[in-house]
């Protein structure tokens, strides 16, 4: 799911662009700084800085990360995201004992592990979320979020993860289907549904995010949120697109945080266990504090 363009406290051009409810304080705390520090040692990527995620502050202050396995270059080009689109180098067999080595170092009650699209693999890099996970648990006992691409629709590939029994798996949506073409032109928006309603099948507790600001109607927003609780989707994110660069996608409008809330009430009492919604949310945003949703009796 887009984050905000990382903007310094002091950018006059932040002030200037972006609605009041935007202010980013940048604080490189003493757990900010391990973070980087064990990041570099262990040559990961998070999608944190990749993505220049403007909450990157608060949540490495706080001791917690979204790792990127597989490599810092998609093979998709879709038209919200900052990282790297080209031709992805080869596979590191490694990455997964490093995530964990990272996790354990970290002491983390609650690991998140996401993604670059890796769509010239034959299993879109299935096996490599399947061994970080596995990796994890042998070296640590916290809880699992794993942010899957859509795997072009595979079932095998999906399957793969959703066997190794992540605590959360989500899939993002990340707009509504008219906009797929220019959001997400290598994504299909039945092949989301239909991976959150199988994984939902298989037993675990679903996620997905939508991205507003892209040109979306209000209805259509909720015609997704219906979608995707019938699809068995159990928590929801709704968070503001943001341009990362003059390269992508424009904002066609930012939604007040009063209007946030007005849909975070609609998505409660559709059904959804948990919503979080608000201008600064993202995916993975206080991921840590939804486990408690995925105790929840299904």
């Amino acid at each position: 799911m887009n984050p905000l363009p990382l903007l310094k406290a002091d950018s006059q051009e932040g002030r200037r662009r972006l609605p009041p409810w935007f202010r980013v304080q940048v604080y490189p705390g003493p757990h900010y700084r391990r973070m980087k520090s064990l990041v570099g040692d262990l040559a990961l990527h998070t999608v944190c800085e990749e993505a220049r995620c403007p909450n990157l502050w608060d949540c490495w202050n706080r001791g917690t990360a979204t790792f990127m396995i597989l490599g810092d270059i998609c093979t998709r080009s879709c038209g919200f995201c900052a990282v790297t689109t080209g031709k992805p180098i080869e596979l590191d067999l490694d990455e997964p004992r490093r995530v964990a080595q990272a996790v354990q170092a970290l002491d983390l009650r609650h690991a998140v592990i996401t993604s670059v699209n890796r769509d010239e693999l034959a299993d879109g890099g299935a096996e490599i979320f399947a061994e970080t996970i596995q990796e994890i648990r042998k070296r640590h006992d916290c809880t699992i979020e794993v942010l899957i691409p859509d795997f072009k629709g595979v079932h095998a590939a999906q399957d793969r993860v959703f066997a190794v029994l992540p605590d959360i798996l989500n899939h993002n949506t990340e707009t509504v289907p008219r906009l797929y073409r220019s959001v997400r032109p290598q994504g299909k928006y039945d092949w989301s549904l239909n991976l959150i309603s199988r994984a939902k099948q298989a037993g675990l507790v679903t996620k997905s995010g939508l991205m507003l600001g892209l040109g979306e109607s209000t209805e259509e927003v909720r015609n997704v949120m219906a979608d995707l609780n019938a699809a068995g989707c159990d928590i929801l994110t709704l968070g503001q697109y943001l341009q990362p660069t003059p390269k992508h996608l424009p904002v066609t409008r930012y939604y007040p945080p009063d209007e946030f809330l007005v849909l975070k009430e609609e998505g409660l009492r559709l059904g959804f266990r948990h919503v979080e919604s608000g201008p600064l949310v993202r995916s993975s945003y206080h991921a840590e504090e939804q486990v408690k949703y995925s105790r929840s009796e299904t």
